[in-house]
């Protein structure tokens, strides 16, 4: 039986790391999944929540998604990748959906999403992650890929502190088939209680657009961050 390496990213999820942990264990048999959190010197105690929780702790030694996603990928055990940010509530049948899936010629794909809000116009957005467009992804849909093509990728793009995962969905497709599970995960609408949707819409737009015009990772973030205010 293959096992599915869950690889998430964190810094400071001491509100969401535990329950997302709990999850993936409750809909999961021990021997089908590892669970491994690249944590980046959190100081409000993620890591201490996410082993209680049951997952492998890994110190990240650079902190940003990438790299943390990265070492996380050289650390597993597994021969599919299953990269999930803190924040996301995951579907019930994730294991069996993506090893299907894989079975199936996959090589790599990603889930669908529902905000975790009422906003009618945050629906507008989840019903644009059906679509194939490079614009309707990210990585709040969660990404699963076979271990052979992340390291035939040569894993994400450590030059990208912002869109690495667009980018490494842009590779993807240039060399295998890509799904996209017509079932939803479940995500933050935090961004968008903070900032108001328009205002998130607005700084999403620019960072794909300055992404198109292939603008420096780094400006591309200060760009963004500057744009939003973050709680």
């Amino acid at each position: 039986m293959t096992t599915l390496s869950i690889i998430i990213p964190t810094y400071n999820e001491a509100a969401s790391i535990g329950g997302l942990v709990r999850e993936l264990r409750q809909y999961a048999a021990p021997q089908q999944v590892e669970i491994l959190v690249v944590d980046a010197g959190s100081p409000d105690g993620t890591a201490d929540l996410a082993r209680q929780a049951g997952a492998t702790v890994l110190c990240a030694p650079q902190p940003g998604r990438a790299a943390q996603m990265n070492y996380g990928a050289r650390q597993a055990a597994g021969e599919i990748l299953y990269f999930v940010h803190a924040d996301v509530s995951i579907h019930p049948e994730y294991v069996s959906t993506i090893r299907e899936a894989v079975a199936g010629g996959f090589e790599a794909g990603c889930y669908r999403f529902r905000f975790a809000s009422r906003h009618p116009l945050l629906r507008l957005n989840s019903y644009g992650t059906r679509f194939r467009g490079l614009m309707s992804r990210g990585g709040d849909q969660t990404l699963f890929i076979t271990r052979a093509l992340f390291q035939r990728l040569r894993g994400f793009d450590e030059q990208y502190c912002i869109m690495e995962d667009f980018d490494m969905i842009r590779r993807i497709r240039q060399y295998a088939r890509f799904l996209i599970v017509p079932k939803d995960v479940l995500v933050s609408a935090r961004k968008y209680e903070t900032n108001g949707w328009l205002r998130v819409q607005v700084a999403n737009l620019t960072a794909f657009a300055l992404f198109f015009l292939k603008v420096a990772p780094a400006r591309i973030a200060r760009t963004y961050k500057a744009m939003l205010n973050y709680r």
